[in-house]
């Protein structure tokens, strides 16, 4: 299958790093390159764009869609990893770094990755192919007290004690293997008057991606490295697709910009408050109404922008 991802606020994230041609650049969720594609065209010959993503088959089609450009370095990791995978390269800071979070357009549609309700596929959820962790294990081995834990926080699911309930009943009569199974599991858990806000499974398999690929736990210290990555004026810039992850990305940057705790009666700080930069957009920018009736999966999406600048 053609890896097809439609890059969410493109003309946004693109305005939102303030691109210099010799700038060195991170896409650290490179997936199908269209974000990157717009970020190397602005690169002279002698900028630098890093594209990094866990999933192989997203980093073979972005080579493929990249293959015009001398300028790009492909690494297979975990963004959470931003650090040691920049140093690992030699790299100490960057220019600018963006971050397109959560599951691609490619990795839903390809339903052999197990990842969406709609199609029947075995239980996967792998971001990265390559860890042992997947859904069937999650769903199978949990106990009932961490699948409840994981789909009422993650997937902030109201009826997540019925569902972690039946899945446990279930699993004892055999193991759960594929999509759909879990799908009429979550069907039956949750009562049909409250099941006309969107599909029902959507929530749980929410919850359980979001474990399988750790996607939550990380967050906040990825976006605080990332942010102290930066070389002065650099940008970070983050699309989230959830609240959890908003608020994850909005407190870290919150924490990066800083806050004088002096008395307000004080003439002047003597708190010394660290404070690496300064936080752009007090709100988050939203997608637009075509875009979103043009891409039904940038509806829920918010891009955050943070500058590194040196406290004065």
């Amino acid at each position: 299958m053609e890896f097809k991802h439609k890059p969410v606020l493109l003309n946004e994230c693109i305005d939102g790093l303030n691109i210099k041609p010799d700038g060195i650049y991170v896409d650290g969720t490179i997936g199908g390159a269209g974000h990157s594609l717009e970020i190397v065209k602005r690169l002279s010959k002698n900028g630098l764009l890093i594209g990094i993503d866990r999933d192989e088959e997203a980093l073979r089609a972005a080579k493929e869609k990249l293959k015009d450009f001398n300028n790009v370095k492909y690494i297979h990791g975990n963004h959470d990893d931003i650090n040691r995978l920049l140093l690992d390269e030699g790299i100490e800071s960057v220019d600018g770094i963006l971050l397109d979070l959560g599951v691609s357009s490619y990795q839903l549609d390809e339903k052999t990755r197990g990842f969406s309700y709609i199609e029947n596929a075995k239980l996967d959820m792998r971001m990265d192919k390559t860890q042992d962790l997947d859904a069937e294990y999650v769903v199978n081995e949990y106990s009932e007290e961490e699948l409840f834990k994981i789909i009422s926080e993650y997937g902030e699911e109201r009826f997540a004690k019925n569902i972690a309930r039946n899945i446990c009943k279930e699993r004892e009569k055999s193991r759960i293997k594929t999509t759909n199974e879990l799908v009429d599991i979550i069907r039956e858990s949750i009562p049909k008057s409250k099941q006309n806000d969107g599909h029902p499974a959507k929530r749980t398999f929410q919850a359980i991606r979001i474990e399988v690929n750790n996607e939550l736990k990380p967050l906040y210290n990825t976006v605080i490295e990332s942010g102290k990555m930066l070389n002065e004026n650099g940008r970070l810039v983050i699309i989230t697709f959830h609240s959890l992850e908003d608020r994850a990305v909005k407190e870290a940057f919150i924490e990066l910009e800083g806050r004088c705790t002096c008395p307000k009666d004080l003439p002047y700080c003597v708190c010394n408050y660290t404070s690496y930069g300064k936080i752009i957009t007090k709100k988050p920018i939203l997608p637009t109404k075509e875009e979103q009736e043009e891409n039904s999966r940038s509806k829920s999406a918010k891009l955050r922008i943070f500058e590194r600048r040196q406290k004065k």
